[in-house]
């Protein structure tokens, strides 16, 4: 098992959750222009998988990490989360943290 230590500060945008609904019930997501308010700058890391995804560590901090919201870093460089979950060490609270997959935003052509 690999370590990946902290490479960047990481600022966590989260949407509101759940989402409206419209008429019919279907979840409406946000205006993806409007960038909601950041959950707070922690350090982290990114970094860029073989297949073109990216893996993000978050701070446990930033939990609850849902699809479709957004981190970013100090360069200006984002991300939009696919998938989240947390992963908590029973009995050693600093080796916690919250892996997500994410694409990047615009993503790199190939």
């Amino acid at each position: 098992m690999a370590v990946v230590l902290p490479n960047r500060l990481l600022t966590l945008y989260a949407l509101e959750h759940p989402w409206a609904r419209d008429a019919n019930g279907v979840p409406v997501p946000p205006d993806p222009n409007q960038r909601s308010e950041p959950r707070g700058t922690r350090p982290g890391s990114a970094l860029e998988q073989p297949d073109g995804t990216w893996s993000l560590r978050l701070d446990p901090a930033a939990w609850p990490v849902e699809p479709g919201d957004v981190v970013g870093d100090e360069t200006g460089m984002t991300w939009t989360v696919t998938t989240a979950r947390v992963h908590r060490v029973p009995g050693c609270p600093a080796a916690d943290y919250v892996q997500v997959t994410a694409t990047r935003n615009p993503p790199e052509a190939p």
